[in-house]
């Protein structure tokens, strides 16, 4: 199999997502698609939310939207033709995640550009979506479906394993799987700095980082970092339009407890009724609370962010990454800071 199928077979994949992250009608036969296969996978994507609560249709549209804008023929022949596709392919296991939609694809991803099999084991809170989107890729490009295997069981012998989980499955990750070449990656979270001049939409954009996905991922913004005479109404105004947020039920449950616990505790926390602040420089948050503190001058700010690295996924601001943009990363924008793609060239 040669790279330029596989930019041929994704850049459609990528289209398809693009459509239905968009909500998109079919399109006609150019999807690659009959009408029925199409309204098939709007069906699966408005039925996630009965297997996994979090995974509501939005927020899996927000996924392949996300996901798609990447797979175009420009951006992935850009990408991948950095690293060599290899000519020994190995069997390398990807233990994936379930805290937001597909996020795993871009593991598998890596994987297959790099010229190895895949296989991929499925967490229980993400099993349709991606066996789903596999099945078309594979109508796409026939010859990829000696390359993938997707299991919820046992991975069988594999060369290498690429594993994303928590503190505490890391453990496990290292005990069943330490001695193969391998990627561990362990709890995360994202933060926010704030200098001051940004405008009501930028804090409205920064409502994104935070909100998305329910902040579930690792991508999402947990903590603020404000200079001193920065008011919180400014961002709380900006973030009205994300009230809706507290409807949502499982949502709603985590800010209800929060709220109890730390007010039983008589910890000060700012409300605006969807979500609570409170002032500590814990970097990690609970659900329905974002922290923050407040900083001196830059180089405190800067030092905070260099002190917790290892921790911190993504910073968010003027000088970093865009507002807004968290969870819509660039191909070579790796989790952890790790090169995937790098690592997997090496096996």
């Amino acid at each position: 199999m040669e790279r330029n199928q596989l930019i041929r077979a994704f850049d459609a994949l990528g289209n398809l997502m693009r459509l239905l992250g968009e909500d998109q009608p079919w399109p006609g036969f150019n999807s690659g698609l009959t009408e029925e296969e199409y309204q098939d996978l709007q069906v699966l994507i408005n039925k996630q939310v009965i297997h996994n609560g979090w995974f509501t249709p939005q927020n899996v549209r927000n996924a392949l939207l996300s996901l798609g804008t990447q797979l175009k023929s420009e951006k992935l022949e850009e990408w991948s033709h950095r690293y060599a596709f290899v000519t020994s392919p190995k069997k390398v296991a990807l233990i994936m995640a379930g805290n937001i939609p597909l996020v795993g694809f871009h593991d598998f991803l890596c994987v297959i550009f790099s010229g190895h099999f895949v296989v991929a084991k499925l967490s229980s809170e993400d099993k349709h979506l991606l066996p789903a989107l596999i099945s078309h890729l594979i109508k796409f490009e026939p010859d990829l479906k000696e390359r993938i295997v997707v299991t919820q069981g046992r991975i069988g012998e594999v060369d290498a394993v690429i594993a994303t989980g928590s503190d505490n499955s890391a453990v496990y990750f290292e005990q069943y799987f330490g001695k193969y070449p391998h990627i561990f990656r362990k709890n995360r979270t994202s933060l926010a700095l704030l200098e001051g001049t940004e405008s009501k939409e930028e804090l409205y954009q920064l409502g994104h980082d935070v909100f998305d996905y329910f902040g579930l991922g690792c991508r999402n913004v947990s903590h603020l970092l404000i200079p001193q005479h920065f008011e919180l109404n400014r961002f709380f105004e900006a973030i009205v339009p994300f009230g809706e947020i507290v409807n949502h039920h499982k949502y709603a449950n985590n800010y209800d407890y929060n709220k109890a616990v730390y007010l039983l505790n008589k910890v000060p926390l700012l409300d605006n009724n969807f979500l609570l602040l409170r002032e500590t420089e814990d970097l990690f948050s609970p659900l329905g609370m974002l922290h923050y503190h407040r900083y001196t001058n830059l180089e405190d700010a800067r030092a905070y962010i260099e002190i917790h690295s290892e921790k911190i996924q993504a910073v968010i601001g003027n000088k970093f990454i865009p507002f807004g943009s968290a969870q819509c990363p660039a191909l070579d924008d790796y989790a952890d800071g790790v090169d995937t793609m790098a690592f997997l060239e090496k096996l």
